[in-house]
């Protein structure tokens, strides 16, 4: 029986099978979960068929379901847009940790959205900015950022931003892409052919972007406020040296469960002076 032949309603474990089998030989590491969400997404039996196919030909999982589980949430993920990935929720759990219940929230590079739209659920009261300069995650991101009373504006980095913000972030989260140019190729195929070159790329050392966001980040940032950014263990020397540089006060926390590495940065204000020292979690 094909897959197109079968009643979505009314599934059995040879129909199941069906579409496991499919996933396997393409080499689908957990094609038993991935089946159960292609099952339990479709509409329709046709839908299924289509999203088997997309998904053996290496379209990666969450753009053939059209959605992402960040955090407990259901993320609308469209193709062609990076995909937020399971240990940056360790980002959002920190930033939700220093942001008491409500915050003026800023999601830079910002993809999807899913970190601001995650952070925004978690507190009782956000005013939630969003900014990407890539225009499909900006449509993206739209969806998501705006169901939680959010804005999203397209634009490079605080370009895109209102001038109103100035001075007023409470937190500041900058998903930067931090992968050097030359690895981008050493990537997965899902990431490398299926994600915007953009949301990848950091330039020869990975942290260019990362630069330009911690040397502004003062400006932006209220007095006892916080940059998060993701990064590699190996690249933290570098990542605090530039929010030194910028004169926030840095610490480094990691979770190697979930193999994530986050960068804080503090800004004391123009009269707490540069920071010296760097705390490490």
């Amino acid at each position: 029986m094909s897959i197109s032949s079968v009643s979505i309603s009314t599934f059995s474990a040879s129909h199941r099978s069906s579409v496991v089998d499919a996933l396997r030989v393409a080499g689908c590491v957990f094609a038993e979960d991935e089946a159960e969400l292609i099952l339990s997404t479709a509409r329709t039996p046709a839908e299924v068929a289509d999203m088997v196919e997309r998904r053996v030909g290496g379209l990666p999982l969450e753009h053939v379901l059209g959605w992402a589980e960040f955090r407990g949430l259901r993320v609308a993920v469209d193709p062609g847009v990076f995909v937020p990935r399971r240990r940056t929720e360790f980002l959002v759990g920190q930033a939700a940790a220093l942001a008491g219940r409500e915050a003026v929230v800023v999601d830079l590079c910002c993809g999807s959205g899913a970190l601001g739209a995650a952070l925004a659920a978690d507190l009782d009261r956000v005013e939630l900015h969003a900014a990407d300069i890539d225009p499909a995650a900006v449509r993206c991101a739209r969806r998501n950022v705006t169901a939680v009373g959010g804005e999203v504006y397209e634009g490079d980095l605080y370009d895109a931003l209102p001038g109103t913000l100035r001075g007023r972030v409470g937190l500041l989260l900058a998903n930067v892409p931090y992968v050097p140019t030359e690895e981008v190729g050493l990537l997965p195929a899902e990431a490398r052919v299926h994600e915007a070159r953009v949301a990848l790329d950091g330039g020869a050392d990975g942290l260019d972007v990362l630069r330009r966001v911690t040397e502004a980040a003062p400006g932006w940032l209220a007095p006892g406020g916080h940059l998060l950014f993701e990064t590699s263990e190996r690249q933290v020397t570098s990542a605090v040296a530039a929010v030194e540089r910028a004169g926030l006060a840095a610490r480094v926390v990691s979770d190697e469960t979930m193999y994530a590495t986050v960068v804080i940065g503090t800004w004391e204000g123009r009269e707490g002076g540069r920071a010296g020292g760097v705390g490490v979690v």
